[in-house]
Formats: C-alpha cells, sequence, structure tokens
C-alpha cells in the first residue's frame, strides 16, 4: 500500500455528514470487491477441471486474485481514512444482493462456462470499468487519484480478458452454444445487475435515497463518486455497446424491462 499515499488523504478536514457518506461508499466498493476475490479461485479451478481449457486464463486469473486483494485493501483502508469501514450495509435487505454466490456459480458443472465468462468476465468486468473510469473523472482528491490510477489498471485487463476469450470462444460455438451464452448474460442483467448490485439506485425493491445521497456528497466534494443520476446513465450507455458488441458475435439476450427504466 506504499504506492497511496494514505497520510495526505486528510479526510479529518471533511465534516462529519461526508465522512460518512465516504465510508458508506468505499465500504461498499469493498464489499462488492470481496465478491470477487472469492470468485477468481474458483473460476481457476473450473477452468482446470474443464478439458482441453486454454493454459492462458489460468496464469491470468492467478494475477487477476492478487489485483483484486488489493483493490479489496484499498477500498478497506479508503473507508478507515474517512472513519472506519463499515462491515455490513445499515439496511439488511442489501445483504442478499451483495452476497453473490460466485465461487459457487463458477464451480457449478450445470453452468457453461462460457456463458459464466461472458456474464462475468466480459460483461460485468466491463461495466465495473466503465464505472470506475466516471468514477476516476469525478475525483479531485490526489490521494484517490492515486488509488484510482491503479485500480483503473487492473480493471483494463480484467475487462479485456473477458471480451478476448468470448471472442475467442464464440468463433468455434454453434447456436446452441451461442444461445446459452446469451441466456447467461440475460440473467446477470436481470438478477445482478438490475438489483443493485453495482448501481444502487438500480434496486426496485430497496430503499437507495442513503445512497444516492452519499454519492451525491462525494461528487461535491471530489472525492470518487458521481450521483445517481449519472451512475445510472454510465449503466444504460455501457449495457447498449456491451448487447451491440455481443450481437456482432451471434448473441442476443433477451432482457425483461427494468422495473423503472424499461427495455435497455
Amino acid at each position: 500500500m506504499k504506492d497511496i499515499d494514505w497520510p495526505a488523504l486528510s479526510a479529518d478536514r471533511h465534516d462529519a455528514a461526508l465522512r460518512d457518506a465516504a465510508r458508506r461508499v468505499w465500504s461498499r466498493r469493498a464489499w462488492v470487491e470481496y465478491t470477487g476475490l472469492a470468485e477468481t479461485p474458483a473460476l481457476l479451478i473450473r477452468f482446470c477441471l474443464e478439458i482441453d481449457r486454454e493454459a492462458d486464463p489460468k496464469y491470468f486469473l492467478t494475477v487477476r486474485n492478487t489485483e483484486e486483494a488489493w483493490h479489496v485493501e484499498a477500498f478497506h483502508l479508503a473507508a478507515e481514512n474517512f472513519g472506519g469501514y463499515l462491515d455490513r450495509p445499515a439496511d439488511p435487505a442489501w445483504e442478499p444482493v451483495i452476497n453473490q454466490t460466485l465461487y459457487r456459480d463458477a464451480l457449478d458443472a450445470d453452468r457453461s462456462l462460457d456463458g459464466y465468462v461472458a456474464a462475468h468476465c466480459a460483461v460485468e468486468d466491463g461495466l465495473e470499468l466503465e464505472l470506475f473510469e466516471a468514477y476516476a473523472a469525478a475525483t479531485r482528491d490526489r490521494v484517490l487519484k492515486q488509488l484510482f490510477e491503479h485500480v483503473l489498471a487492473d480493471k483494463r485487463r480484467h475487462a479485456s480478458f473477458g471480451w478476448l476469450y468470448l471472442e475467442s470462444r464464440v468463433a468455434q460455438a454453434d447456436r446452441a452454444q451461442r444461445e446459452s451464452i446469451a441466456r447467461a448474460v440475460a440473467a446477470w442483467i436481470e438478477n445482478v445487475a438490475f438489483t443493485g448490485y453495482h448501481v444502487p439506485t438500480l434496486s426496485a425493491t430497496i430503499d437507495t435515497r442513503a445512497d444516492a445521497q452519499a454519492a451525491a456528497l462525494l461528487e461535491q466534494a471530489g472525492l470518487g463518486a458521481i450521483d445517481a443520476a449519472r451512475e445510472e446513465q454510465v449503466f444504460v450507455d455501457y449495457l447498449g455497446r456491451a448487447r451491440q458488441r455481443l450481437a456482432e458475435l451471434g448473441i442476443v439476450p433477451v432482457v425483461a424491462p427494468h422495473p423503472r427504466l424499461g427495455r435497455l
């Protein structure tokens, strides 16, 4: 963690409301990253168990896990510097949303590995990259800019791997395999993205006003967030581009409308 000048963050210069907002936002990012930290070794095992899977993904996932561990620590320390890491959401309704069982899903032999990679390593990691690029662009704090610089370098590699591997696999996939991949992507959009996992205000069942207020406060202070409306727009814009990229590969997910935003 010597790459980040944590003492220069000087979070105590901000008022209590802003520090609480920062704790909420940065703790949530750590929770999401924790989920990925558990997923990667499971995905690596799945690649090793399946016959004739390529070697490159296995080496890549080994490195990705180390990078994810660094992200967890960085987000955790950011929350600590703003007054203390929160170990769980204030609203327990968020717990089943955050506690994704990706490690179990990745090891499920009944799930298509190519479909899993398409949904989680291509589409999902691509969304994380877009969101973090937007957060970084809105950041004025020097220390948090350092943090984003390192995190973004990793997330660009993660998203690139997902799309490159998907393109490679689809080149030899038949129609049934493409349809299986499309179903996996659609399921991720409906059951993960639409529930507010990455963009809290996409949830149609949980009161997200506190999350939106925290993001707005951080955007105003330049502390690594964007307001809810901009965050949702990043999601909508990215999803449109991702669907176009998938369509070029012959993958057409059929997604139910979002409860508030409609068909995306």
